[in-house]
């Protein structure tokens, strides 16, 4: 077999900034993407699981200092976590950013793989890895659990399977320019690729708003990003008083 030949590139189309850093300032990190672009190394950069007040951050920096503005934020967003409803796909759309949600099949939980009664989940190495994602014994997960049944249910009333319902809600949000369905085998890449030309009637849309309220993450792991101010206690907190 011949030696697989890699592309050859001398530029980066799109660089996304893969979370905050409280460490750096905005205006740092913006400067130095900017300055990539004028150097021809990339073409443009976005942000990813960036909150709603920093995605506006950064559009009005880039103003401001007269750089490159951020383009694309790719969140967290599935029919089980929802939380970017909210706030982040408003944002979006009224600044003209395109949004490439990851995890559209909630890490597994969407894919048609776990039905009422496989342990097959709990055995998987998703548990390995991410235990506060996919341990069955997490109520957080048991709601998880119980939501993809009743999503699949629906699924089957629609005369459609579940990855295809979950990707297609995915897409319908007017804010979503694409997904990143990131299948791990030829198999999964195809029973995925379908979803594209489904559009869920209005019925089957209501109904998955009543298993899962908009705005609604069943469980903060799904989240993607913990700011400091909820992971440090010391930003919610007054110093104490000496002397």
């Amino acid at each position: 077999m011949p030696a697989r030949t890699l592309p050859q590139t001398d530029h980066i189309d799109l660089y996304q900034v893969h979370r905050p850093d409280p460490a750096t300032d905005f205006e740092e990190t913006i400067g130095a993407l900017d300055d990539l672009v004028h150097q021809g190394k990339i073409r443009y950069f976005g942000t990813t699981t960036f909150e709603p007040h920093q995605i506006v951050e950064g559009q009005w920096i880039a103003e401001r200092l007269r750089h490159q503005r951020p383009v694309t934020e790719q969140p967290p967003y599935s029919i089980l976590a929802r939380a970017a409803e909210r706030a982040v796909l408003p944002v979006a759309e009224r600044y003209g950013l395109g949004v490439l949600p990851w995890s559209p099949p909630a890490g597994g939980w969407l894919s048609g793989r776990y039905r009422k009664g496989d342990t097959t989940h709990a055995e998987s190495s998703r548990l390995e890895r991410q235990p506060h994602r996919h341990d069955p014994e997490l109520v957080a997960n048991r709601r998880k659990r119980e939501a993809a049944e009743r999503l699949a249910e629906l699924a089957d009333e629609a005369g459609l399977s579940l990855i295809h319902l979950s990707l297609a809600f995915v897409l319908e949000h007017p804010a979503v320019s694409t997904v990143i369905i990131g299948p791990r085998t030829q198999e999964h890449l195809a029973s995925q690729l379908g979803a594209v030309d489904v559009r869920l009637p209005r019925d089957v849309l209501d109904r998955i708003d009543e298993i899962v309220p908009p705005g609604t993450t069943i469980s903060p792991a799904d989240e993607g990003y913990q700011p400091p101010s909820l992971t440090d206690p010391a930003t919610r907190r007054r110093p104490l008083a000496h002397g």
